[in-house]
């Protein structure tokens, strides 16, 4: 491999050779051969009626707590348009996904970050921050394999976190593209199956099962709040994409979608290890969680290793990566977020290899 080849662990999306083009093309042809008038026309706000109707299936609701959105980000921009306003005080991750951190910091809430611990969101931090008397209007979780940090929440935790929003009064927004990502382990439930309150939201997408291009994602909520929601995606573009969420759905009901998850697990999973391997190997010093599934490796460095400086120096030998500082409020000046997901396992040694030169570099 040249020293000119870039070798990107910036971006959580997965290369081209595990995606189903082929299963794609036909599930298109197929939309257009069964429902022609439906995929052609203006559809609903809330989205093609039948993925609805697929997607309320796998999660055990009515259709009319499923709101399909174009990627599960404008979920999460609709909820907190929807919730949150100037002022509110809103629960995050720390770290997490950096446009969450943007979208919220944009609205002017009060964000409050609780750190992550091997086993997900440090809930007797948060219990803590709740008697304190901090009243949030939301506290956003990602439980499976997190962005960016690859952990995921404890069953225990799941649980607690309902009681706390239950007894406090708060909105958890489940924000879950990963789930069906898993490598290793059982799957656990999500805290929407688990809610007798009426208290998640919950959100996921096709991103990362089939493929980025198709943007679709999706909304699970309380009935009235996703009725509300639609309105105003009525104002905004009359009608999402017909032609793409008709052509997820014939990839879903034909079961290439459970084909196309097995691959992505089995690329993923190998891809993961390497990257293990490969930081042992080569940056003995670096402190990481491996992930049981995910696109994500969250990596510690040591208090010397200032990833402002690193960043630009592992670029000029060739690889990508992104700053820890992203993705919190303050801090993270030692931490970085390697995505595995569009690197072959040849690249992956490498890319460690340089990274390790980079450090010595900045270092010496």
């Amino acid at each position: 491999m040249t020293a000119e080849q870039l070798i990107s662990f910036a971006r959580g999306a997965p290369s081209l050779d595990i995606v189903d083009v082929e299963g794609l093309k036909a599930a298109a042809v197929r939309a257009f051969d069964a429902d022609p008038t439906g995929v052609t026309a203006y559809g609903p706000s809330a989205g093609y009626l039948p993925l609805r109707e697929w997607i309320a299936k796998k999660h055990g609701v009515g259709t009319d707590q499923v709101l399909v959105t174009n990627g599960s980000l404008q979920a999460d921009a609709f909820l907190f348009d929807h919730l949150v306003r100037p002022g509110d005080a809103v629960v995050v991750e720390r770290p997490t996904y950096d446009r969450t951190l943007l979208n919220l910091r944009r609205m002017g809430s009060e964000l409050h970050g609780i750190t992550i611990q091997p086993d997900g969101l440090d809930t007797s931090e948060l219990r803590k921050l709740l008697e304190s008397g901090v009243r949030p209007r939301l506290a956003h979780v990602i439980p499976n394999y997190q962005n960016p940090a690859g952990v995921t929440l404890s069953i225990d935790k799941r649980r607690e976190l309902l009681d706390l929003a239950v007894e406090f009064d708060f909105t958890i927004f489940e924000d879950d593209p990963y789930a069906d990502v898993r490598f290793r382990g059982e799957a656990l439930p999500s805290m929407l199956s688990l809610d007798t309150h009426n208290r998640v939201v919950h959100a996921s997408s096709f991103t990362k099962t089939v493929c980025p291009g198709v943007r679709v994602g999706y909304l699970v909520g309380p009935a009235d709040l996703i009725a509300d929601i639609a309105k105003k995606a009525t104002n905004l573009y009359i009608s999402p994409g017909m032609v793409s969420e008709a052509t997820v759905h014939q990839f879903c009901v034909s079961g290439d979608i459970d084909r196309s998850i097995a691959t992505v697990c089995r690329a993923l999973g190998e891809r993961a290890q390497a990257l293990a391997e490969a930081l042992r190997r080569h940056l003995p010093e670096a402190r990481f969680v491996e992930p049981d599934g995910g696109y994500f490796l969250w990596v510690e460095l040591p208090e010397d290793v200032e990833v402002d400086r690193l960043a630009p120096a592992a670029a000029e030998r060739g690889v990508a990566v992104v700053k820890g500082s992203d993705f919190v409020l303050d801090g993270g000046q030692h931490a970085l977020r390697l995505a595995y997901s569009a690197v072959t396992v040849d690249q992956i040694d490498e890319g460690a290899r340089r990274l390790a030169a980079a450090m010595a570099a900045v270092r010496g």
